[in-house]
């Protein structure tokens, strides 16, 4: 199974930027914000990611992937044998 993930986190600590960096520069709301940031989001805003993407210079390709269900159960098995 495939789901959508929201990589906003790991964009923000790419470019060393704080969730309140954002929502001052863009107006868009702290809750709002959060739930992309923490990926509990359960349906996408096309107004939001616009903005998102064009204060961080990304395309809609690099702040949402399609990942595959079980590449994350793999991942996180790795990680734990290491």
């Amino acid at each position: 199974m495939q789901m959508i993930t929201c990589r906003l986190s790991t964009i923000l600590g790419a470019k060393r930027l704080k969730v309140s960096d954002v929502c001052r520069a863009t107006g868009i709301a702290r809750a709002t914000l959060d739930r992309y940031y923490y990926d509990r989001v359960n349906s996408f805003d096309r107004v939001v990611l616009g903005k998102l993407c064009q204060f961080l210079q990304v395309g809609p390709g690099d702040l949402l992937v399609l990942v595959d269900q079980g590449d994350l159960f793999a991942l996180k098995d790795q990680g734990d044998k290491g």
